[in-house]
C-alpha cells in the first residue's frame, strides 16, 4: 500500500532534552509520532516526523514556539525481504523520479517494513508505485 500524508519537519537545537520536549508536547495532545528521522548538525537538528494528527501536531508545536514546516510524503508497506527496496528504487528510477531521502524500519521478525519516501514528483510516485503493487496481487 502507498499512501500520500503530510511529514513535519522541525528545526531544533542540538542539544540534551529538545527531543524530549518535543515528544512531551506531543504526548499531551495525544499525537502519536508513526515515524521519525533525525539529522544532526553542529548546532541544529532536522526532526522529521510523520503522525496520526499532523494538522494538531502542526497547531501544538507552533504554539510551543517550534518552527514546523510540511510537505507531502509516501510512506510504503513493503514485505521484509532482500529486495523488496530495489524493486521500489528501479520502479521509480524508470520513471525518471529522484528519491530525495528515506527513512524506514522493521525489525527481523516483522513480516513487513514502513518505508517514508520524499520524492521528486509525489504524484508520479504514488501512482507508478501503486501499479506495482497492484501487479504483485494480480
Amino acid at each position: 500500500m502507498v499512501k500520500k500524508v503530510k511529514q513535519l519537519s522541525l528545526f531544533l537545537d542540538n542539544k540534551p532534552g529538545v527531543l524530549a520536549k518535543v515528544c512531551a508536547v506531543l504526548a499531551r495532545q495525544k499525537v502519536n509520532i508513526l515515524g521519525i528521522s533525525v539529522t544532526d548538525g553542529h548546532d541544529h537538528a532536522v526532526v522529521r516526523l510523520v503522525t496520526d494528527d499532523p494538522r494538531r501536531a502542526v497547531h501544538t508545536l507552533g504554539s510551543a514556539g517550534i518552527l514546523v514546516v510540511d510537505n507531502d510524503v509516501l510512506i510504503i508497506d513493503l514485505p521484509n525481504r532482500a529486495g523488496a527496496l530495489g524493486a521500489v528504487s528501479r520502479i521509480l528510477a524508470s520513471a525518471k523520479i529522484n528519491i530525495e531521502y528515506s527513512y524506514a524500519t522493521a525489525s527481523p521478525n516483522q513480516k513487513s517494513a514502513s518505508l517514508v519516501l520524499s520524492v521528486s514528483d509525489t504524484t508520479g510516485a504514488e501512482k507508478a508505485l501503486n501499479r506495482l503493487l497492484a501487479s504483485k496481487k494480480a
